[in-house]
């Protein structure tokens, strides 16, 4: 058989569907020996970025490539990252009586939550539906102190790692835990849940309320945001310039954190580069809430013509 001179590496001829993986082997085992792993990955990934149905049979699909870029940046958060915010914690004080502990899980859907005493600062436990549920189903007379139905919840640092926190709770067969910030004061709270969102999305259920738009646009040219919006959704619906920013901050909260150098205070106004100005419209000594974003004055004389 004549040579037509073209030397042919191993899976690189035409139509060959292994290719592609050859050329992923050749990458993690040939490439730069500085580069890590989980960069060689995630450079494989990206590789795909674009592709909307699996290539060949038994291919990724996009969602397992999310997946997959997800889990590798999964080690890079920190217990506050994932958190749910305080300000967004139901939790039912030890005080309440058996009916108010049966009406918070009836109204809010959850299989535990937090127990606290004073304040949300002295969490003394967590309780579990579980623990509920039989005394209602048999038509149990209340118990006369439901606070010995408490179980106990992790109790983890700001800075602990997510990934060592689902290593406790698997450990430890908790699906609670509680972030404590440097004063020993309630952060937030991580459930398993929220843990798992990190890797495959939002999770939602038949007790979720339906999805809310966390960024609204008004009649005057501005736009009412929630602080947990993410600035890439900023930036595809408002104005590319506002996820351009050097430290590394995912939502608008955290750029008006940034902008202000402290946690702003309901009524504080900062200017971003871009000439859009950003209000805190609502939260706490702790945490930013809402958001309100105020066009450009360029923008709003052009608006006017």
């Amino acid at each position: 058989m004549a040579d037509n001179g073209r030397h042919t590496e191993p899976g690189s001829g035409e139509g060959d569907s292994s290719g592609t993986l050859w050329r992923v082997f050749r990458r993690l085992f040939q490439s730069d020996g500085d580069q890590s792993l989980r960069a060689q990955l995630e450079e494989v990934i990206n590789d795909h970025e674009g592709e909307s149905e699996a290539s060949s049979k038994g291919d990724l699909s996009p969602i397992e490539r999310q997946m997959l870029r997800n889990l590798l940046h999964f080690s890079e958060h920190d217990a506050d990252d994932v958190a749910i915010p305080r300000s967004e914690i139901i939790a039912i004080p030890a005080s309440a009586s058996w009916a108010e502990v049966v009406e918070a899980f009836a109204e809010h859907g959850h299989s535990r939550m937090p127990v606290y005493g004073e304040t949300l600062d002295e969490i003394r436990g967590m309780i579990h539906i579980k623990d509920v549920f039989p005394l209602l189903a048999r038509a149990a007379p209340a118990p006369e102190d439901w606070t010995k139905l408490m179980r106990q919840p992790l109790y983890v640092p700001q800075s602990r790692g997510a990934l060592d926190v689902l290593a406790d709770m698997r450990a430890q067969r908790i699906h609670l835990a509680v972030v404590i910030d440097e004063y020993t004061g309630t952060d937030g709270i991580i459930t398993i849940e929220d843990l798992v969102e990190e890797i495959v999305g939002n999770i939602e259920d038949e007790h979720d309320d339906a999805p809310e738009d966390l960024l609204v646009a008004n009649d005057e040219g501005m736009w009412d945001a929630d602080a947990r919006v993410e600035l890439d959704e900023v930036a595809r619906r408002i104005d590319p310039r506002l996820a351009e920013v050097e430290e590394s901050v995912d939502t608008l909260g955290g750029l008006a954190f940034v902008l202000a150098g402290q946690v702003p205070q309901v009524g504080t106004i900062v200017d971003h580069d871009s000439g859009w100005r950003i209000e805190v419209t609502d939260g706490n000594e702790r945490h930013v809430t809402r958001l309100r974003l105020h066009p450009p004055v360029e923008e709003l004389e052009r608006e006017a013509t």
